[in-house]
């Protein structure tokens, strides 16, 4: 299901593809990166048809004549889009695949080709591996792919010049049978996820817009650790240090059920109530905040009205979910990608079993961060690193609630944790007259 959803959007035809590097580069294919279609000594090789293809762009594999393997992503023509590079800070757990900027414009991007397992592909992710003992996935760490075997590219080249699939298939690691798989842990992928992102946002300042599982790749490292790779890096949104700083507090604020400061920041937002904003952030009913925006709406209607005038009651719900936004000119738009990232994160947990308990991960990297940012004052670090040191021991019962959900999925509950927040959350949005349909945040 994933793999149909974010890999097989419609691709445009090779002319259209090639006329936007035309346009770009005043190039052919064959002039700007030095491959042959017919299989010329001395050149590199490339497919016409697209190994992947989005609704932004497609992606072509290619093989330059120096023996690089590079993945070429041609934005469709009707698109514009900004290429961000990520950061790499999470070393030996994330890689982020080299940018050919020599070969790339607005519109094309050339970039390293990646081998690896899709997210979303974790039956292939927990198979045992057969790729010997030390061994990683081909390409883990930025090292050299086998070449393809060029005495058959001019053949296929010249009998299917639209059905060229020159890249050499590197299986050897599923086994002789192709039954095997990369053997990490799902709660490893995870991990390093939810910490990627949250570092992205609570200390680099940084929001990944678009990170569904078709954005990302894991290897299998030589240790037998997973290795993260993100591909896609075509939209991000900047978050200034004042606010992330807020962000950050906010978050930690959650965690603590530090209502005072929570509505200070809300406030500074131009939200008038802070439960129903908590627990939209939370993506679960925060249980810490006084309630006051649903209690005081039923409160106006009688125990017979709240039974048996059930339309009545949603519209005075939907009118009071309206009034949580009380300053529009105050909200940051930024809270609007964050929380799709947010969404999606959880989904790909959700979607994995909930091997981790993301929330606590996100708090922790929210109070930390306010001890490592380099924007906020010794003395402030300093206070904050001790609070940090408290904050450590609130977490645990985040804990609690995490490890009694894989106890009882242990001994046969269907559901995980994600599954049992997202009910909540649909019933709560029901109550209030919504129908909760996260679907839209899929990619």
């Amino acid at each position: 299901m994933f793999s149909k959803m974010f890999d097989d959007a419609p691709q445009n035809d090779w002319k259209d593809a090639e006329k936007v590097i035309l346009e770009e580069f005043g190039k052919t294919p064959e002039e700007l990166f030095g491959v042959s279609f017919d299989g010329e000594p001395g050149k590199g090789v490339m497919e016409r048809t697209a190994r992947a293809s989005a609704s932004v762009a497609q992606v072509h594999w290619a093989r330059l004549a120096n023996g690089d393997e590079v993945a070429i992503k041609i934005q469709k023509r009707e698109i514009a889009q900004q290429l961000v590079v990520g950061e790499s800070r999470l070393r030996g757990r994330v890689y982020i695949p080299k940018v050919y900027r020599e070969l790339s414009s607005k519109r094309i991007m050339t970039a390293e080709w990646i081998e690896g397992v899709r997210l979303w592909d974790k039956e292939t992710l927990t198979k045992p591996w057969h790729g010997g003992w030390r061994q990683g996935s081909p390409g883990c760490r930025g090292t050299p792919l086998d070449p393809p075997d060029y005495q058959k590219v001019g053949e296929r080249t010249h009998h299917h010049p639209l059905k060229d699939r020159l890249k050499p298939e590197r299986y050897a690691w599923k086994g002789p049978n192709g039954e095997g798989g990369l053997g990490v842990s799902l709660k490893e992928c995870m991990t390093t996820m939810v910490d990627l992102f949250s570092a992205q946002m609570f200390l680099w300042g940084w929001c990944h817009c678009d990170p569904h599982p078709g954005n990302i790749f894991i290897r299998r490292l030589p240790s037998g650790k997973p290795e993260l790779v993100l591909i896609d890096h075509g939209l991000y949104v900047h978050m200034q240090p004042e606010f992330r700083h807020q962000y950050s507090l906010f978050w930690k604020s959650l965690m603590t059920f530090d209502n005072k400061t929570i509505g200070k920041i809300v406030q500074g937002w131009g939200i008038k109530n802070p439960d129903v904003f908590a627990s939209a952030t939370l993506m679960r009913p925060y249980t810490g905040g006084d309630n006051s925006t649903s209690a005081g709406i039923k409160r106006t209607m009688s125990k017979k009205e709240q039974q048996e005038r059930s339309y009545e009651m949603q519209r005075q719900m939907q009118k009071g979910i309206r009034e949580v936004l009380g300053d529009e000119k105050k909200w940051p738009r930024e809270l609007i990608f964050i929380g799709r990232n947010m969404r999606i994160v959880q989904g790909n947990n959700q979607y994995l079993g909930a091997p981790v308990n993301r929330i606590k991960i996100m708090g922790s990297w929210a109070s930390r961060s306010l001890v490592d940012s380099p924007d906020l004052s010794y003395s402030e670090r300093l206070v904050n690193f001790g609070r940090h040191m408290l904050f450590k021991f609130v977490l645990f019962g985040s804990d609690v609630v995490f490890y009694s959900s894989k106890v009882a999925q242990f001994f046969g509950r269907k559901q995980n944790l994600e599954d049992d927040l997202e009910a909540s959350m649909k019933k709560v949005a029901g109550d209030m007259g919504f129908e909760l349909n996260h679907s839209v945040f899929e990619g």
